[in-house]
């Protein structure tokens, strides 16, 4: 039976990634490979049609692929100063798929990953080269996912890949003492793609589903990559776990407060398979800042409602997140996690404490949290001042439409 346009576009993206790895450890060229499987995904199309669906499609597909690339070195062998270079590659490869032409693909997903999230790379040039290479996103929906023109994305991915060439980046996994950095590297580029669409910085929509379900993808492929690290785990756990939220974090376009969300709308199965991922990872004894991370958001996951969230236990967490990391981010959490805690008042000698070390002077969450605690305080022309800041700072179309609804409150709440 002859796959419809649905099942094929499942097949193409579920695919992609692995027989791309596969392919650049063969040619040694990301662009060549690119290429190479773009004509073999399309040509399949034609071929199965008019001789049936093959007994191993990916298969068929990365023996295509290889042809490709083999004719299309022959081809550049014709012209310029490097025929002899080409031609003898070309007959070096097609003697190594001769030999191998029936074996599978292995799965070098990994090693394309450690190559995307080179440090080399700008971290805007890893984010998108990894949604290309691995997740198969085409140009278009990945400058559609950052507003950006798609000439401009186009010439980013181009310039990124030659740089790779041109420098030498290596196609290998780094060794013993590397590899914990360059893995952590890969699941920060991760949690960044996640982060963005999550929580969208610009623009009229809230959130960016593709780049939420992207991230949680390729973090399932990490984990199954590399069974035995916890902060794989961790994040995947972390990423799913606030991926269950999303049906009540929006209303009427803007933000929905974590305490005021609907909890019947909340994904239980995300929650109880995000659990149990951290639960799994926490066994192992290493715990890090995405599985602290996990655990605070797997306390909001159990409670029933926010008063009866442990609230105490999150701010415990917070504080031993810090520790690790120092972040003063996850401080301000820290300072908010309190307010719920104890009450707002004791959160703001903290806040004014973050304020002094100028590190958060133009970030948006401080001015909205601050505003929101003073709020409840009953402090309002403090929190009307602060809300303004916040506003000043926004430029998610949804988020600005959220303050102005407090501002709104604030000035016709009683005195």
């Amino acid at each position: 039976m002859l796959p419809n346009e649905e099942t094929r576009s499942v097949f193409h993206k579920k695919e992609w990634g692995r027989l791309l790895a596969a392919l650049i450890a063969d040619l040694g060229d990301i662009e060549l490979a690119e290429d190479s499987l773009q004509d073999a995904f399309a040509g399949a199309l034609t071929h199965w049609q008019e001789n049936g669906l093959p007994e191993n499609p990916p298969g068929w597909i990365y023996r295509s692929a290889r042809n490709r690339a083999v004719d299309k070195l022959r081809r550049q062998a014709l012209f310029g100063d490097k025929r002899a270079v080409l031609e003898a590659q070309a007959q070096a490869l097609e003697e190594q798929f001769r030999q191998t032409t029936e074996q599978e693909a292995e799965d070098k997903r990994l090693l394309l990953l450690f190559t995307c999230c080179h440090p080399a790379l700008a971290e805007r040039d890893q984010i998108a080269l990894t949604l290309q290479a691995l997740g198969g996103l085409t140009t278009q929906e990945i400058a559609r996912a950052f507003l950006t023109a798609e000439p401009t994305m186009a010439q980013r991915l181009v310039r990124t890949k030659k740089k790779i060439k041109k420098t030498k980046i290596p196609y290998v996994e780094p060794d013993s003492a590397e590899l914990p950095r360059r893995l952590r590297a890969v699941q920060s580029v991760i949690y960044l793609i996640f982060s963005e669409g999550y929580a969208a910085r610009t623009g009229s929509s809230p959130m960016r589903l593709a780049l939420v379900q992207e991230a949680i993808t390729l973090c399932e492929t990490l984990a199954h990559l590399c069974p035995r690290d916890p902060e794989v785990a961790g994040l995947w756990a972390l990423m799913l776990l606030h991926d269950s939220r999303r049906l009540a974090r929006f209303k009427s376009r803007r933000p929905v407060p974590l305490d005021q969300q609907d909890r019947a709308l909340w994904d239980q199965e995300k929650i109880a398979l995000g659990t149990s991922l951290l639960d799994s990872a926490m066994l192992l004894g290493q715990p890090g800042p995405y599985q602290i991370q996990a655990a605070i958001s797997a306390l909001h996951g159990q409670a029933s409602s926010s008063e009866e969230t442990d609230w105490r236990q999150i701010v415990l967490l917070y504080d031993r997140l810090y520790n690790m990391t120092g972040s003063i981010v996850v401080r301000l959490n820290a300072a908010v996690a309190r307010s719920f805690a104890n009450s707002p008042s004791t959160a703001l000698t903290i806040l004014d404490e973050i304020a002094s070390t100028g590190q958060l002077s133009n970030y948006q969450p401080y001015f909205a949290a601050r505003a929101d605690i003073l709020r409840r305080c009953g402090k309002k022309e403090d929190a009307r001042a602060f809300y303004h800041q916040a506003l000043a700072l926004t430029e998610n179309q949804g988020d600005r439409l959220f303050l102005n609804d407090r501002l709104v409150e604030l000035k016709h709440s009683p005195k």
